[in-house]
């Protein structure tokens, strides 16, 4: 068991706030019930989203963004929807502060309507939507926007459940109830494609009961994945909302009988709980396990030397293998860029988005050893003394844990690359 993590059998919820913890994913904030998201967290979402991103784009889809703040009457005009959202509002009265008397901050400017900080964004976007569609020529109106939302939880948990969240909304707008159908759906299975294969995490689709379907939808469908605990996790919902919010927010256009009708929509959306998921997924009693395809960092390189005089000839051996792996040319900029810090990060491969570390800290062996175990790491790279007199190092794997004894030479991104593809398909 790795330092400072319960084990899954001795308690499964502590176990999975430990590994986060260790992992240095996210910590609780200082306003109860939201969570800070570290670096290495928010980098695990900015994996997702330039997958997801791309996907929506390859589906006609353009992102816009929305404002954050929504008039009360807006969540009043659909019922449903309402009701739905009523308790989980955080709702904004006041449009300032000022110095009281006792020199204390004070509320000023009493709002003439209370503006509700956004739970989900049909209202709004149904707002918007009924003075952009005029015509079936405008149509399909097809958007998204990356954004943060907020609902109070009463019981909350880092990624899983927390007041405020991160994620991307879908909404839609079709001439006909079958194209709406069709966008819901295709939009499901872009959930389960990119789950299944970015994530490595197996889901199950399907359509939500009526008491558990989104406020104001016609229908809900979801993506499920089943975690290390026995337990089911929504892992993300496609709504088809009929034409509800139509009515509500007369969304309408002239059509091509030269009527005006309705227009027929939808909403879908993933969120950060996917990390979470992911997490409970793939992690072990050691710390986080990342999918390859999903890790910030894919590879690191460790320097093992117990003498200074040892020193020299190891990192030099390291720099080469980094060399070897993201080229001459990036690791000389990053050292020109990054000077003399204890971690040289440098890109790998297209899109600038996973690196490589060479690790220069003077830590000993052990604590590197923990450090990025549960970092989740896929790969990691070790020389010694030993192996560089042999031109050799020893690959160590996170996910099956196994050492490979390998000359240097036969490194490079191609080679990386190639593990990377064969981890993710295990």
């Amino acid at each position: 068991m790795a330092k400072n993590i319960t084990t899954r059998e001795a308690d499964y919820n502590q176990w999975y706030l430990d590994v986060i913890k260790a992992a240095q994913l996210a910590d609780y904030s200082p306003v109860r019930g939201c969570m800070v998201i570290r670096p290495t967290g928010y980098a695990l979402w900015e994996a997702i989203q330039h997958d997801l991103d791309a996907r929506f784009k390859a589906t006609g889809h353009t992102n816009a963004y929305f404002p954050l703040l929504i008039p009360v009457s807006f969540l009043q005009k659909e019922s449903e929807h309402v009701d739905g959202f009523a308790m989980e509002c955080a709702v904004v009265t006041h449009s300032g502060l000022e110095a009281g008397d006792d020199g204390n901050l004070k509320v000023k400017g009493e709002l003439a309507e209370p503006l509700i900080v956004r739970p989900t964004s049909e209202t709004v976007i149904g707002h918007m939507y009924s003075q952009w569609i005029q015509s079936y020529r405008d149509l399909p109106v097809l958007l998204n926007q990356w954004a943060n939302v907020m609902r109070w939880e009463l019981r909350t948990r880092l990624f899983l459940r927390t007041a405020e969240f991160l994620w991307q909304e879908g909404h839609t707008a079709h001439e006909t109830a079958e194209e709406a159908q069709e966008e819901t759906l295709r939009m499901l299975d872009v959930y389960a494609d990119f789950v299944q294969d970015f994530l490595a995490v197996p889901v199950i689709k399907g359509r939500k009961t009526e008491s558990e379907k989104f406020p104001g939808a016609d229908t809900t469908y979801c993506i499920e994945a089943l975690m290390q605990d026995g337990k089911a996790l929504q892992a993300g919902t496609s709504h088809n909302l009929g034409q509800n919010f139509a009515k509500a927010f007369d969304i309408g256009f002239l059509g091509r009988d030269n009527q005006r009708h309705l227009c027929w929509t939808t909403s879908w959306g993933v969120s950060t709980r996917l990390i979470g998921a992911l997490i409970m997924t793939h992690s072990d009693d050691e710390g986080l396990v990342l999918p390859p395809r999903m890790a910030p960092v894919v590879c690191a390189i460790v320097p093992i030397y117990r003498k200074d005089d040892e020193r020299e000839q190891v990192v030099t051996a390291c720099r080469r293998i980094l060399v070897n792996l993201c080229g001459e040319k990036a690791v000389a900029q990053a050292e020109s860029l990054q000077g003399t810090r204890e971690q040289l990060t440098v890109f790998f491969g297209e899109g600038h988005r996973q690196q490589v570390i060479l690790d220069l800290r003077d830590s000993k062996p052990v604590d590197k050893h923990f450090y990025w175990e549960q970092r989740g790491v896929p790969f990691r790279l070790e020389v010694g003394p030993r192996d560089v007199e042999k031109n050799a190092c020893v690959l160590k794997t996170r996910l099956s844990r196994e050492k490979e004894f390998l000359q240097q030479d036969t490194l490079s991104g191609g080679w990386l690359f190639e593990k990377m593809e064969a981890m993710q398909a295990e």
